[in-house]
Protein backbone atom coordinates (compact mmCIF):
# COMPACT_ATOMS: atom_id res chain seq x y z
CA UNK A 1 0.00 0.00 0.00
CA UNK A 2 2.74 1.97 0.63
CA UNK A 3 4.84 1.62 -2.80
CA UNK A 4 1.18 1.96 -4.58
CA UNK A 5 1.25 5.70 -2.46
CA UNK A 6 3.95 6.78 -3.68
CA UNK A 7 3.43 5.71 -7.45
CA UNK A 8 -0.15 7.75 -7.11
CA UNK A 9 1.78 10.46 -5.77
CA UNK A 10 3.86 10.85 -9.24
CA UNK A 11 1.75 13.92 -10.55
CA UNK A 12 1.89 12.62 -14.37
CA UNK A 13 0.34 16.31 -15.28
CA UNK A 14 3.21 18.24 -13.66
CA UNK A 15 5.96 16.23 -14.96
CA UNK A 16 4.41 15.68 -18.58
CA UNK A 17 4.13 19.26 -18.91
CA UNK A 18 7.57 19.88 -17.69
CA UNK A 19 9.35 17.43 -20.19
CA UNK A 20 7.07 18.81 -22.91
CA UNK A 21 7.84 22.46 -22.23
CA UNK A 22 4.07 23.20 -21.50
CA UNK A 23 2.91 25.41 -18.24
CA UNK A 24 2.27 23.63 -15.08
CA UNK A 25 -1.59 23.16 -15.24
CA UNK A 26 -1.62 24.33 -12.33
CA UNK A 27 -1.31 28.04 -12.64
CA UNK A 28 -4.26 28.03 -15.67
CA UNK A 29 -7.81 26.54 -16.48
CA UNK A 30 -9.21 24.72 -13.45
CA UNK A 31 -6.00 24.68 -11.54
CA UNK A 32 -6.13 21.26 -11.53
CA UNK A 33 -3.16 18.46 -12.48
CA UNK A 34 -5.15 16.27 -14.98
CA UNK A 35 -5.23 15.32 -18.09
CA UNK A 36 -8.77 17.32 -18.97
CA UNK A 37 -6.69 20.84 -17.72
CA UNK A 38 -3.97 20.16 -19.32
CA UNK A 39 -5.82 19.50 -22.58
CA UNK A 40 -6.64 23.27 -21.70
CA UNK A 41 -2.93 23.70 -22.66
CA UNK A 42 -3.65 23.26 -26.89
CA UNK A 43 -1.48 20.21 -26.53
CA UNK A 44 -3.12 16.79 -27.56
CA UNK A 45 -0.77 14.54 -27.10
CA UNK A 46 0.18 16.08 -23.63
CA UNK A 47 -2.82 14.95 -22.16
CA UNK A 48 -3.05 11.80 -23.64
CA UNK A 49 0.13 11.06 -22.10
CA UNK A 50 -0.84 12.69 -18.70
CA UNK A 51 -4.04 10.14 -18.91
CA UNK A 52 -2.57 7.07 -19.90
CA UNK A 53 0.54 7.41 -16.87
CA UNK A 54 -2.55 8.50 -14.57
CA UNK A 55 -4.59 5.47 -15.41
CA UNK A 56 -1.08 3.52 -15.23
CA UNK A 57 0.19 4.34 -11.75
CA UNK A 58 -3.58 3.05 -10.30
CA UNK A 59 -3.68 -0.41 -12.51
CA UNK A 60 0.26 -1.36 -12.92
CA UNK A 61 0.21 -1.67 -8.36
CA UNK A 62 -3.50 -3.38 -8.24
CA UNK A 63 -2.54 -5.97 -11.03
CA UNK A 64 0.70 -6.60 -9.48
CA UNK A 65 -0.55 -7.59 -6.39
CA UNK A 66 -3.17 -9.62 -7.89
CA UNK A 67 -0.74 -11.64 -9.66
CA UNK A 68 2.55 -11.90 -7.35
CA UNK A 69 0.02 -11.28 -3.67
CA UNK A 70 -1.49 -14.81 -3.89
CA UNK A 71 1.39 -16.79 -1.83
CA UNK A 72 1.89 -14.31 0.37
CA UNK A 73 -1.74 -14.51 1.39
CA UNK A 74 -2.72 -10.96 -0.44
CA UNK A 75 -6.14 -11.28 -2.15
CA UNK A 76 -8.34 -9.27 -4.12
CA UNK A 77 -9.24 -7.35 -0.46
CA UNK A 78 -5.33 -6.26 -0.37
CA UNK A 79 -5.72 -5.39 -3.91
CA UNK A 80 -8.59 -3.06 -3.65
CA UNK A 81 -6.46 -1.50 -1.19
CA UNK A 82 -3.47 -1.36 -3.02
CA UNK A 83 -5.66 0.64 -5.19
CA UNK A 84 -7.13 2.86 -2.80
CA UNK A 85 -3.62 3.71 -2.00
CA UNK A 86 -2.63 4.55 -5.44
CA UNK A 87 -5.86 6.65 -5.38
CA UNK A 88 -5.05 8.80 -2.38
CA UNK A 89 -1.68 9.33 -3.45
CA UNK A 90 -2.97 10.99 -6.38
CA UNK A 91 -5.25 13.41 -4.57
CA UNK A 92 -2.28 13.96 -1.63
CA UNK A 93 0.73 13.79 -3.65
CA UNK A 94 3.67 13.70 -1.06
CA UNK A 95 6.45 14.67 -3.65
CA UNK A 96 3.76 17.64 -4.76
CA UNK A 97 3.43 19.47 -1.74
CA UNK A 98 0.05 17.21 -1.13
CA UNK A 99 -1.81 19.22 -3.81
CA UNK A 100 -3.02 16.70 -6.33
CA UNK A 101 -5.69 16.35 -8.87
CA UNK A 102 -9.48 14.38 -8.60
CA UNK A 103 -8.39 11.23 -9.51
CA UNK A 104 -10.67 10.12 -12.51
CA UNK A 105 -8.10 8.66 -14.60
CA UNK A 106 -6.50 6.65 -12.05
CA UNK A 107 -9.92 5.63 -10.23
CA UNK A 108 -10.38 4.55 -14.01
CA UNK A 109 -6.84 2.40 -13.88
CA UNK A 110 -7.51 1.03 -10.36
CA UNK A 111 -11.59 0.00 -11.61
CA UNK A 112 -9.92 -2.02 -14.53
CA UNK A 113 -7.75 -4.27 -12.83
CA UNK A 114 -9.84 -5.04 -9.85
CA UNK A 115 -13.00 -6.14 -12.48
CA UNK A 116 -12.43 -4.86 -16.38
CA UNK A 117 -15.73 -5.55 -16.84
CA UNK A 118 -16.63 -2.90 -14.19
CA UNK A 119 -14.08 -0.49 -15.27
CA UNK A 120 -15.68 -0.69 -19.24
CA UNK A 121 -19.09 -0.25 -17.83
CA UNK A 122 -18.15 2.82 -15.74
CA UNK A 123 -16.41 3.84 -18.43
CA UNK A 124 -18.85 3.85 -20.93
CA UNK A 125 -21.51 5.67 -18.36
CA UNK A 126 -18.27 8.28 -18.54
CA UNK A 127 -18.43 8.49 -22.41
CA UNK A 128 -21.87 8.46 -22.82
CA UNK A 129 -22.68 11.76 -20.39
CA UNK A 130 -19.14 13.20 -21.95
CA UNK A 131 -20.92 12.84 -25.72
CA UNK A 132 -23.87 14.45 -25.02
CA UNK A 133 -22.86 17.12 -22.15
CA UNK A 134 -19.30 17.78 -23.25
CA UNK A 135 -18.77 18.00 -19.37
CA UNK A 136 -16.30 16.30 -18.30
CA UNK A 137 -16.45 17.32 -14.72
CA UNK A 138 -20.19 15.39 -14.99
CA UNK A 139 -19.23 12.61 -16.78
CA UNK A 140 -17.08 12.21 -14.20
CA UNK A 141 -19.38 12.68 -11.45
CA UNK A 142 -22.26 10.51 -12.93
CA UNK A 143 -19.24 8.00 -13.30
CA UNK A 144 -18.56 8.02 -9.57
CA UNK A 145 -21.96 7.70 -8.92
CA UNK A 146 -22.98 4.47 -10.97
CA UNK A 147 -19.36 2.20 -10.30
CA UNK A 148 -20.51 1.13 -6.48
CA UNK A 149 -24.05 0.17 -7.54
CA UNK A 150 -22.51 -1.31 -10.65
CA UNK A 151 -20.65 -3.06 -8.26
CA UNK A 152 -23.03 -3.75 -6.05
CA UNK A 153 -26.23 -4.95 -8.72
CA UNK A 154 -23.74 -7.00 -11.07
CA UNK A 155 -20.99 -8.74 -9.02
CA UNK A 156 -22.32 -8.48 -5.03
CA UNK A 157 -21.10 -6.75 -1.91
CA UNK A 158 -17.76 -7.90 -2.68
CA UNK A 159 -15.28 -6.59 0.12
CA UNK A 160 -13.39 -4.51 -2.80
CA UNK A 161 -16.90 -2.58 -2.56
CA UNK A 162 -16.03 -0.49 0.10
CA UNK A 163 -12.85 0.64 -1.42
CA UNK A 164 -14.75 1.37 -4.81
CA UNK A 165 -17.48 3.41 -2.73
CA UNK A 166 -14.84 5.41 -0.91
CA UNK A 167 -13.08 6.16 -4.19
CA UNK A 168 -16.60 7.26 -5.13
CA UNK A 169 -17.19 9.41 -2.56
CA UNK A 170 -13.57 11.37 -2.59
CA UNK A 171 -13.97 11.76 -6.10
CA UNK A 172 -17.47 13.98 -5.97
CA UNK A 173 -16.04 15.63 -3.11
CA UNK A 174 -13.27 16.93 -4.99
CA UNK A 175 -15.24 18.17 -7.65
CA UNK A 176 -17.26 20.33 -5.46
CA UNK A 177 -16.37 23.26 -7.36
CA UNK A 178 -17.04 21.85 -10.28
CA UNK A 179 -20.69 20.70 -9.40
CA UNK A 180 -20.98 24.80 -8.47
CA UNK A 181 -20.34 25.97 -11.29
CA UNK A 182 -22.27 23.27 -12.84
CA UNK A 183 -24.77 24.62 -11.22
CA UNK A 184 -23.98 28.63 -12.08
CA UNK A 185 -23.82 27.63 -16.23
CA UNK A 186 -20.21 28.63 -15.91
CA UNK A 187 -18.27 25.35 -15.93
CA UNK A 188 -15.69 24.99 -18.77
CA UNK A 189 -16.92 22.21 -21.72
CA UNK A 190 -14.34 19.45 -22.53
CA UNK A 191 -11.20 20.92 -24.78
CA UNK A 192 -12.11 24.19 -24.51
CA UNK A 193 -8.79 26.14 -23.67
CA UNK A 194 -7.69 28.03 -21.19
CA UNK A 195 -7.67 32.06 -20.95
CA UNK A 196 -4.49 33.22 -21.50
CA UNK A 197 -4.37 36.28 -19.21
CA UNK A 198 -3.08 39.31 -20.90
CA UNK A 199 0.64 40.37 -21.06
CA UNK A 200 1.20 43.33 -18.31
CA UNK A 201 2.14 46.41 -20.49
CA UNK A 202 5.59 48.03 -20.25
CA UNK A 203 6.33 50.13 -18.09
CA UNK A 204 7.13 53.67 -19.85
CA UNK A 205 10.28 55.80 -19.31
CA UNK A 206 9.84 58.56 -17.70
CA UNK A 207 12.21 61.38 -19.10
CA UNK A 208 13.94 63.49 -16.79
CA UNK A 209 12.53 67.05 -16.41
CA UNK A 210 13.95 70.30 -15.50
CA UNK A 211 13.14 73.09 -13.77
CA UNK A 212 11.74 75.91 -15.22
CA UNK A 213 10.05 73.98 -18.15
CA UNK A 214 6.30 73.58 -18.67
Amino acid sequence: MLAAYLMGSLSFAVIVSRLMGLSDPRSYGSGNPGATNVLRSGSRAASVLTLALDALKGFVPVLLCLIYGQPYGLGETTAALVGLAAFLGHLWPVFFRFQGGKGVATAAGVLMAINPLLGLAVLASWALVAVFTRYASLASIVAAVFAPFYQALIWGMEPQWLAITAMSLLLIWRHEGNIRKLLAGTENKLGQKATVPAALPKAKRHQPTHKGHP
